[in-house]
């Protein structure tokens, strides 16, 4: 996709986007024989509901129809959340993924400190200058809570967890769920829809 055509399509679907309170998160377009596949992610704080990606597609695909936007020939729409295996690249995509385990790739000043380029953490607090992270304990071992600056991070990744943490229940205890299956099982319908 040429980058006119990316500015064009985020200028023309941002306050689509926006008016929803949801943020757009990344334009593509690609081949798909004779067709192109246009994909539109959004996300929010809150995540983004299956019924709310098909009102927007409806939306999108009527604006994209009145312009010329997308050029001459075919393409399919596709109008989706970002799902748990995005990388978390944005100060918001580690405010979403509190609470979460997270993956995180070191820069190699950071790994050189730990002896690992790789640490898996749950997130616990985020500001603006980086996240505190809890280590799982490991053969019977406490977790430990260590400090991140946005700085000592590569990359990261939230990790999929099929019976994650999920806060405290009514009666004290924690609750676990199958969050990531469902938020799973919601991008797959959110794309075909």
């Amino acid at each position: 996709m040429s980058t006119t055509q990316s500015e064009r399509l985020r200028e023309l679907l941002e306050p689509l986007v926006g008016s929803r309170d949801l943020d757009l998160e990344e334009i593509t377009v690609t081949p798909a024989g004779r067709r192109r596949v246009l994909r539109v992610v959004v996300d929010s704080d809150s995540g983004v509901e299956l019924d709310t990606c098909a009102e927007l597609s409806r939306e999108i695909s009527g604006e994209l129809d009145a312009t010329d936007a997308m050029g001459e020939g075919e393409y399919v729409l596709e109008v989706t959340s970002p799902g748990t295996d995005r990388p978390l690249t944005e100060h918001r995509h580690y405010v979403r993924a509190q609470d979460r385990l997270v993956r995180f790739h070191l820069t190699p000043g950071a790994a050189a400190d730990t002896g690992s380029q790789e640490l898996t953490a749950r997130i616990l607090k985020v500001d603006d200058e980086g996240l505190d992270v809890e280590v799982p304990g490991v053969k019977g071992r406490r977790p430990t809570g260590r400090r991140l600056s946005f700085g000592d991070i590569a990359g990261a990744r939230v990790e999929i967890e099929f019976n994650r943490r999920s806060g405290s229940s009514p009666s004290g205890g924690e609750t676990g769920g199958d969050a990531d299956a469902d938020e799973a099982r919601d991008t797959k319908n959110a794309e075909e829809a």
